[in-house]
């Protein structure tokens, strides 16, 4: 097993994390240029990690080449046009998702990921959507802990203050007391093989 990242925080958590797997092995890398021998695995899983990629078909010309003849890669990224909330405050919701268009380089990758697999020799065997579908507001689910996310990260931008990230939030909790909450994104999982 190895893991490849660009970032060495999320590296030495997961060297932590497997210490006592003496069979994976962690490495810094970029997906355009991964440190990793030509034909080196079987399997290959890229989770939410194309769509910050600016060069996609270098990144899975990279991928092509570091999977065995015969071998597959399971990709599994979000279209983020696929998102449905109920919110309150539209104009307060537009500058924060506003702010979180800024973390990635595709918003809607998998509309385009068929055609660039198929550009770079991959025969695609499944495609499947995971839809991300909380009805409540709460603490354990997914939408709860995602619209977290991108209200603390709209501050880090500089977006909006923390009292109107706090506002936005407190909104979604009154929603769910009322039972209208409503947060849905889908997910979407490409199998392919070389």
């Amino acid at each position: 097993l190895c893991g490849v990242d660009l970032s060495e925080p999320m590296l030495s958590m997961a060297r932590k994390r497997c210490a006592d797997m003496p069979w994976a092995e962690f490495k810094a890398g970029d997906a355009t240029k991964l440190p990793i021998a030509d034909a080196s695995f079987d399997a290959a899983v890229v989770t939410q990690v194309y769509e910050y990629v600016a060069n996609i078909p270098a990144a899975l010309a990279e991928l092509h080449r570091v999977l065995k003849p015969g071998g597959r890669a399971l990709i599994i990224d979000t279209d983020y046009d696929s998102f449905v909330l109920n919110r309150t405050d539209e104009t307060l919701t537009k500058r924060i998702l506003n702010a979180w268009d800024a973390h990635f380089v595709h918003r809607g990758l998998p509309r385009a990921l068929s055609a660039h697999l198929a550009a770079a020799g991959f025969q695609i065997r499944t495609r499947d959507v995971i839809p991300m579908f909380n009805p409540e507001f709460n603490p354990n689910a997914f939408g709860y802990r995602l619209l977290h996310l991108m209200a603390d990260f709209a501050i880090g931008r500089g977006a909006v203050t923390p009292e109107e990230a706090q506002t936005w939030l407190a909104d979604f909790e009154q929603l769910g007391k009322q039972r209208a909450f409503f947060f849905s994104i889908n997910r979407y999982v490409f199998v392919a093989g070389k």
